[in-house]
């Protein structure tokens, strides 16, 4: 189903579980020793973290992507971060599994990325990702450009092309920074001499955020400036998951006709 009902995969997002860190590494340690008790300890640490890939997934929606898959995929990558994570270093779980399961989102991505990108600079962008996981896997932090021309024996002007050449396209409407309600987007820093409409488009969206009830501005506020799910808006204002997705849909309804 879509990313703004209750259960995404077969899941109900409004039941997911978080564990503490400290419970994070006791299950962490017990699937090292492998056996039963590894995989029930493993099979925890899966349901115990499905909130993090949620909240990781949600940059990727709206990008032509079913959420369902996007979901499943996030999974596989928080798989590969529980296997391959060392217990014996001292960093917390999240901070290793996040780059992982975006790797593994982005990687699929790719490979069904309609826009086509050369056989060869593609093996390079690849080789590149493989190395820069083996890194983070290694040093348990995002790795340089410089080291990861190093490992895979590339300049690194190589390597930055490889992997602009398989970067998604930003949204226009991607916001870059706000500032007391005032948002500036990407289509705010491109020049267009011959439309002069772009500003008039501006005023009239501001006028119409302007006539929203402060509830519906808040939840456009936690939704899209903060990047919280529905369920994470719903615990925060008090209210049920399913009434933040009525309202959001009634307040993105409201702009759209003001405008």
């Amino acid at each position: 189903m879509y990313y703004n009902k209750v259960d995404i995969s077969g899941v109900d997002t409004s039941k997911l579980t978080v564990l503490k860190e400290a419970e994070k590494l006791e299950l962490l340690k017990l699937c090292k020793k492998g056996g039963v008790e590894g995989k029930e300890a493993r099979k925890k640490l899966i349901n115990g973290n499905l909130r993090l890939v949620l909240s990781v997934i949600q940059k990727f929606i709206g990008r032509g992507e079913n959420a369902d898959d996007l979901f499943q995929v996030g999974c596989i990558g928080l798989m590969k971060a529980i296997d391959n994570f060392n217990t014996d270093l001292d960093v917390r779980f999240s901070t290793y599994a996040v780059p992982m399961i975006c790797g593994e989102v982005r990687r699929y991505m790719r490979d069904n990325n309609p826009i086509r990108v050369s056989r060869s600079l593609r093996d390079l962008a690849y080789k590149a990702m493989q190395a820069k996981e083996q890194l983070i896997n290694k040093n348990q932090k995002e790795p340089t450009i410089k080291e990861i021309s190093d490992l895979i024996g590339v300049k690194q002007s190589d390597v930055v092309l490889a992997l602009e050449s398989i970067t998604d396209p930003i949204s226009l409407y991607e916001p870059v920074y706000s500032d007391a309600g005032d948002t500036l987007y990407v289509l705010d820093q491109v020049g267009d001499k011959n439309d002069d409409s772009n500003w008039l488009d501006e005023i009239s969206l501001k006028e119409a955020i302007n006539l929203l009830q402060p509830r519906e501005k808040n939840i456009l506020y936690l939704r899209f400036f903060l990047g919280k799910t529905q369920v994470e808006v719903a615990n925060e204002i008090g209210i049920s998951q399913a009434q933040v997705s009525r309202l959001e849909k009634n307040t993105l309804g409201k702009i759209k006709g003001q405008i």
